[in-house]
């Protein structure tokens, strides 16, 4: 369907762009997915966002996400199973890929790398961040475009406020944390 924009290896530096990728198939969650174009596939990590786990496989970490949205393990699960789904949805319209080939670690036997996905002209971290199915936590770099790495981190975190404040996505079932006064 799609193909890669370019055959050689890059610079390094430098990211690869794979043009109209297809969507394959959902690894756990919505920060992480394989991609094909043509007959190439790869597993890809999201820059930038983290994604509740849509299962117990990893009970520490998705205890830790299930107090940073405020929410029950059973409601993290469930948000984690909808970020999938909602990732899979996006990317059912044609796609960017771009990506340094950077190894992103996980538990998996088959490589994973960090990238960044365009849909319809705008950042998928964006998009998911926006709806509250992502939180802005992981690995971070400058942008294909240049825009730097804090600057859009920032432009994350206040989408993140935003979703949290209108109760988008995991933050629909969100219990407020009460501020730490200091006293007891």
């Amino acid at each position: 369907m799609g193909g890669v924009a370019t055959a050689t290896p890059p610079k390094r530096g430098h990211f690869y762009g794979v043009t109209k990728g297809t969507f394959s198939r959902s690894f756990d969650n919505g920060d992480s997915f394989r991609v094909r174009s043509g007959t190439n596939g790869f597993n890809l990590r999201l820059y930038f966002v983290d994604a509740p786990e849509p299962n117990l496989r990893y009970p520490e970490r998705t205890r830790e996400q299930s107090e940073y949205f405020g929410v029950t393990l059973d409601d993290t699960i469930k948000a984690g199973i909808k970020a999938g789904e909602t990732v899979r949805e996006l990317l059912r319209e044609p796609f960017v890929v771009r990506t340094r080939w950077a190894t992103a670690a996980g538990r998996s036997k088959e490589p994973r790398y960090y990238g960044f996905v365009e849909v319809g002209g705008t950042n998928l971290a964006e998009l998911l961040v926006a709806q509250g199915w992502t939180r802005t936590k992981g690995v971070m770099t400058a942008l294909p475009s240049g825009e730097k790495a804090k600057a859009f981190a920032d432009k994350l975190r206040a989408l993140e406020s935003k979703a949290r404040a209108k109760q988008l996505g995991v933050w629909a079932s969100s219990t407020p944390k009460k501020p730490d006064t200091g006293t007891q």
